[in-house]
């Protein structure tokens, strides 16, 4: 079943009732020049059992402690904003599996050869993602295909960068755009899907039984999310592909505007061919996810990525 991300770009109450998220927006509620029947609109319920991802975008949202437990009860990853509208924190469950701790001392004892192994899959799946867009783009993917063919356990050679540098120049038809947190547009478009696809890849994994935070390959120690990161690397050429579209459409992307953002929250619906099917790019990390705790419990060799 695929979960609802869903984000709130106005002011906003948020509570629970019900096994429900009830929103009020109260510029409706409280605007008295308004038929009463359509101040009763200015209130939504939605079952907390459809939501994976909330999306909190504006200063006057205000959620109560009793929504926030139900949601992380059901896994629902809980993304806050800072005042350029780009997402800055994450909301997890600490438990997510039933298995959970005896997953956790699997992936504790995962030995650095298996990590290295799986960084390599994780390289080469970005790397044919990366081409396959440079592809649709019309733009020459020789060099990246050959690099697919040349990654190293553990990628030695730094075959992603190399293969990231060629891509950023190219995917754009912009030689001098340069990919970077705080870069020109459409960074600010990137940086926002990208967010979305961590929040689903890191609230797989929690689901999965695995720590989000103990990477294969990021080892940052203020990171709190260093294997979403790793795992979730084949999945932003999706990410990608939208913004690509986006940048042919819209001359002015400097402002994030919510039709923007829908766009953007919408990625997790994205078609995505994995495991000889074809899925919601929402159930494909899911997929993904469960194939790394069985690399981690010695279950399988593979983790499971899109098919290019």
């Amino acid at each position: 079943m695929i979960k609802r991300v869903i984000g709130f770009n106005n002011p906003a109450y948020l509570s629970l009732k019900l096994e429900q998220m009830v929103i009020t927006l109260p510029d409706i509620v409280n605007d008295k020049n308004m038929p009463e029947n359509l101040r009763e609109q200015g209130v939504y319920t939605i079952p907390i059992e459809d939501i994976g991802v909330v999306v909190i975008d504006h200063k006057q949202v205000t959620i109560t402690a009793a929504l926030m437990a139900a949601l992380l009860e059901n896994n629902v990853a809980v993304i806050s904003c800072n005042d350029q509208h780009l997402p800055i924190g994450l909301f997890l469950p600490l438990q997510g599996n039933n298995l959970q701790s005896e997953r956790f001392r699997q992936q504790i004892d995962a030995s650095e050869p298996l990590k290295k192994q799986m960084w390599q899959q994780t390289v080469i799946s970005k790397i044919a993602g990366q081409a396959k867009i440079l592809t649709e783009q019309g733009v020459e993917n020789g060099n990246m295909l050959a690099w697919c063919k040349q990654v190293k356990s553990g990628d030695t050679d730094n075959l992603e960068g190399r293969a990231a540098a060629y891509y950023w120049r190219n995917v754009f038809h912009n030689p001098d755009f340069l990919r970077a947190q705080d870069g020109l547009p459409p960074n600010n478009l990137l940086n926002y899907g990208y967010a979305i696809v961590r929040a689903l890849m890191a609230r797989a994994l929690v689901a999965a039984g695995v720590l989000p935070t103990l990477g294969i390959h990021h080892h940052n120690r203020y990171n709190a999310y260093c294997l979403a990161d790793d795992i979730m690397e084949p999945y932003r050429p999706y990410v990608d592909r939208v913004v690509i579209d986006i940048y042919k459409r819209i001359a002015n992307l400097s402002e994030l505007t919510p039709a923007l953002k829908r766009e953007m929250l919408a990625v997790n619906t994205v078609e995505v061919l994995i495991d000889h099917r074809r899925s919601p790019l929402q159930i494909a990390v899911q997929t993904t996810a469960n194939s790394v705790q069985k690399c981690f419990s010695g279950e399988a060799r593979k983790i499971i990525y899109p098919d290019w």
